[in-house]
């Protein structure tokens, strides 16, 4: 297997030195190239349908140019300032400390067979109840406030986080657990050594799983009980048939979850080596 992928990358190597300059740019950008050309088609065909020929009516679906014109605006007039920094600080404070609770959890309930014992089925009931279902009663305890919209985001990327670390510790190779205890090794080096850089990528999986899960719940909780947020202003622009705001809100949530995962992936890379390049990776 090795040995094939050396033999790609030589070949691939080949490919660059004999190529023009122009194909050369696209083996070594090729990533960068589709990814840009499928998000520049995709949007020329919406303008097309949207705005242009306007084949929908502008009440069901927008198209970029106006979304980009009512975006502009929010931002001159200021009216999205004050939802941007509400729900940015939502969504901080409900994904910090749903990290810094879930990850110590999660190794915790993987690495001791009596805590699993103890919280694996309430782990496993959360994970399988719907969030939105206990909204009212997180509202109820913490209030409309702040407090809940953090409440309903913890709740959301918690368990993804957690579950990764929990399983992650519990899919630790059995080979170099012996290998570490037949030379001695005490609890914390084998730990230390094997079980949390096994555990990494998983958690890293996690992070990037919990960071959908809090977008959602932003959404979620300013959707029920709130007076700002972009959450609030989609739902407000919603039932008044604003369709460019709405998209403006969509688009404000997707690239944050883009940038976020982005920066995720970054740290990602750092692990990578322990994982077999298989698929689209490769």
């Amino acid at each position: 297997m090795a040995d094939q992928v050396a033999g790609q990358e030589v070949l691939l190597d080949i490919r660059v030195a004999e190529a023009s300059n122009l194909y050369k740019f696209y083996l070594n950008q090729e990533k960068k190239v589709l990814g840009a050309s499928s998000v520049v088609i995709f949007l020329t065909i919406w303008e097309l349908i949207g705005g242009t020929f306007q084949l929908i009516n502008p009440m069901f679906m927008s198209a970029p140019s106006l979304i980009w014109k009512a975006g502009v605006q929010l931002v001159v007039s200021g009216e999205i300032w004050n939802d941007l920094r509400v729900s940015g600080i939502e969504f901080a404070w409900g994904y910090f400390l749903s990290v810094i609770f879930a990850v110590p959890f999660g190794i915790a309930c993987g690495w001791y067979k009596r805590v699993a014992y103890i919280f694996d089925p309430f782990i496993n009931a959360m994970n399988a109840t719907p969030r939105v279902a206990l909204l009212p009663l997180v509202i109820i305890w913490l209030g409309i406030g702040i407090l809940s919209k953090v409440g309903i985001i913890f709740l959301g990327a918690v368990f993804p986080i957690l579950i990764n670390a929990r399983d992650g510790v519990k899919t630790t190779p059995a080979n170099l657990l012996n290998a570490a205890k037949s030379f001695g090794a005490s609890e914390w080096q084998i730990f230390r050594s094997v079980v949390l850089p096994s555990t990494l990528p998983f958690i890293i999986t996690g992070l990037r799983l919990g960071v959908g899960r809090a977008l959602i719940g932003v959404m979620v909780g300013e959707l029920y009980a709130a007076t700002a947020g972009i959450g609030f202003m989609i739902t407000v622009a919603g039932a008044t048939f604003q369709t460019d705001k709405v998209f403006v809100g969509i688009l404000i949530f997707a690239t944050t979850g883009v940038f976020c995962i982005e920066v995720i992936g970054k740290l990602e890379k750092r692990f990578d080596k322990w994982r077999v390049k298989v698929g689209a990776a490769a």
